[in-house]
């Protein structure tokens, strides 16, 4: 079974002459009063959640007054308009706004420092900036002076001691009337650009990609393809990672306003779980860690009771076997039953448990899952699906969600062509791929070489196409006897040791491979009351002769399924959490190896004294 295939020529002609505006118009013009946003008006766990919702008739009448606010302040195509909020509804009208008058909306991460924001505000040239509240103010405000160009700030919600000078309340913004949003989308332009979606800078500064109208339609276009699914306007989801990230963007926003499915805004990621059980959304983007978590804390619970977690377990075991069948095409009569039984008996209460009984479709990306996580969701009756792409694609490259292969991350997308280099780079072509890395042509050539975007990923490419990322290029360690060796794969195994959460394999111009280990801050304190170390933080847990023998042993097993080479010889444990959006963590989770090495250079140099 492979995914239904379409020519990067079939899903031009489903894309060209279209724009996210003229989308939006349409289906706000078909269906008025369906809900597009909500966002929560009660805590999250309430007895009774209570709900604030706009339907696509208000964010239409929203967004018209954003674009009469933007024409008011004399915004010029191609000009940038940067946002720094939290996932909130007010981003998807005042982004949205900014696409009908042809201007760019630039959304960045809400963790950048002020001199971040200096740095992406100067070179994006921004002249309007539109901020959440005072917390990100007080950033701006920090390095007002090195912003020459910023002639405008707004913010959603006032500081408690008064606006300063300068400074105005979006609502001002939009106090200017309502555009005829149907005129202003007649003369907007598939080559106009949609967004900058900024890099994390995991090696060096942030490259601003330039996305177009036409990349983000044709994204959506293979995305409709490779779903096959023929009521996605009825579906809900959840937004919770940064509008700055381009999955996110393309799931919850472009999709949303051209699709017209309900968005939920979660405004803190900490906050999922609670959301996941009120919404119940039938699709959900999630980065690794977001369904480590799931399985984690699944597996906490079960383990105070070992009867009943090795009843599960042994059911878990069986319908990954059934699965395999099932993919294989060799399942029988016998084993449908048995999976419906074990669904039923099981799976079932596990998926209302965490919120997940309604998904059609769990989708992860942005870095490494463990076939072995993969597999148990699938065996637990939650569809969920590796995509592998990148801000230079737009989102979607790879991708199997009718016909997904553990360890792999899909076949390449209808619409997209995938070829592996000399080296194993991964290479592509296809309408999605962007326009280039905004004033950086020497990089923009380097990545784009006679048509075909240059991934830096290093791949494998099976025989019916399925595609495995072995690592980011930049990434391989190469030890000093000169094993070319993927830290990627090795660290998303040391991650299914039960209480780590976190792994860093170190190994560079040395004899031999290290880890730096970091304990889970749920599931650890789940082990350690079940072990008569209850109360015992992070700290004293990570030098706890147990807990280290534990995780040895954890080790020992990983090493198994490695070449020697690959092998870690010694690892030290750590007991603080490593957060997205920091010095160690992307806002995705991805390791931020130069800031880790330096943060634990003693740590690390003292696994190799004497090597």
């Amino acid at each position: 079974m492979t995914s239904p295939r379409a020519t990067i020529e079939q899903v031009h002609d489903m894309a060209k002459g279209r724009t996210v505006p003229m989308e939006f118009v349409k289906i706000a013009a078909e269906r008025p009063d369906a809900v597009l946003l909500r966002s929560m008006a009660s805590a999250p766990g309430a007895p009774e959640a209570s709900w604030n919702t706009w339907t696509l008739g208000d964010v239409r009448s929203l967004a018209a007054r954003a674009a009469a606010g933007y024409q008011a302040l004399d915004v010029e195509p191609g000009e940038r308009v940067m946002i720094m909020m939290r996932n909130r509804p007010d981003f998807h009208w005042l982004d949205l706004g900014a696409q009908f008058v042809r201007a760019t909306p630039v959304s960045i991460y809400n963790s950048s420092s002020a001199e971040e924001i200096q740095y992406l505000a100067s070179h994006a040239e921004a002249r309007i900036m539109i901020l959440e509240d005072a917390g990100f103010l007080a950033k701006v405000m920090e390095i007002r002076d090195e912003l020459p160009l910023v002639e405008h700030i707004f913010v959603l919600e006032a500081p408690t001691d008064g606006l300063p000078d300068g400074v105005r309340l979006v609502d001002e913004l939009l106090a200017n009337g309502e555009a005829d949003l149907d005129t202003l989308a007649e003369v907007t332009s598939p080559d106009d650009l949609a967004t900058l979606i900024y890099t994390s800078g995991t090696t060096g500064p942030p490259k601003g990609v330039m996305v177009s109208q036409y990349n983000v339609i044709y994204a959506i276009n293979i995305l409709r393809e490779v779903l096959d699914e023929d009521d996605i306007e009825t579906w809900r989801a959840v937004s919770y990672l940064p509008m700055a990230h381009i999955a996110e963007r393309v799931t919850t926003h472009y999709q949303a306003m051209v699709i017209g499915f309900e968005v939920t805004c979660c405004p803190d990621p900490a906050l999922l779980s609670a959301y996941l059980r009120e919404v119940h959304p039938l699709m959900l983007f999630g980065v690794p860690r977001v369904f480590e978590k799931i399985y984690a804390g699944v597996n906490a619970a079960l383990s105070m009771d070992p009867e009943k977690a090795k009843a599960f377990n042994d059911g878990v075991a069986a319908a990954i076997e059934i699965k395999r069948a099932e993919r294989a095409g060799t399942i029988t009569d016998e084993q449908r039953e048995t999976l419906a039984f074990l669904d039923a008996v099981a799976f079932a209460q596990v998926r209302a448990l965490v919120g997940l009984d309604e998904i059609r479709i769990a989708i992860t990306g942005a870095a490494p899952l463990p076939a072995e996580i993969l597999e148990w969701f699938n065996a637990i009756g939650i569809n969920l699906a590796e995509i592998y792409g990148l801000s230079e694609t737009t989102g979607p490259l790879t991708f199997s969600p009718k016909a997904n292969k553990p360890g792999y991350v899909g076949q390449a997308c209808p619409g997209m062509e995938v070829k592996l280099g000399d080296d194993g780079e991964v290479l592509t072509r296809g309408g999605n791929v962007f326009h280039g890395y905004l004033k950086a042509p020497d990089k923009t050539a380097e990545a784009l070489i006679d048509g075909w975007f240059h991934t830096g990923d290093i791949g494998i490419l099976d025989d019916e196409g399925y595609l495995k990322i072995v690592d980011r290029k930049k990434e391989l360690i190469i030890t000093s006897g000169g094993k070319n060796i993927s830290p990627a794969n090795l660290e998303a195994a040391l991650k299914m040791i039960p209480v780590i959460g976190q792994a860093c394999t170190i190994g560079d111009n040395r004899k031999y491979l290290s880890a730096l280990l970091v304990l889970d801050p749920e599931a650890t304190p789940v082990w350690a009351a079940a072990n008569g170390k209850e109360g015992m933080s992070l700290a004293d847990l990570a030098t706890d002769p147990e807990v280290i023998a534990m995780v040895q042993a954890g080790v020992d097993e990983v090493n198994t399924k490695f070449a020697q080479v690959e092998q870690i010889k010694k690892f030290t444990l750590l007991g603080e959490e490593w957060m997205p959006d920091s010095d160690l963590l992307t806002p995705t989770s991805k390791l931020k190896r130069r800031g880790i090495h330096a943060r634990y250079a003693a740590e690390i140099e003292a696994m190799y004294d004497g090597a």
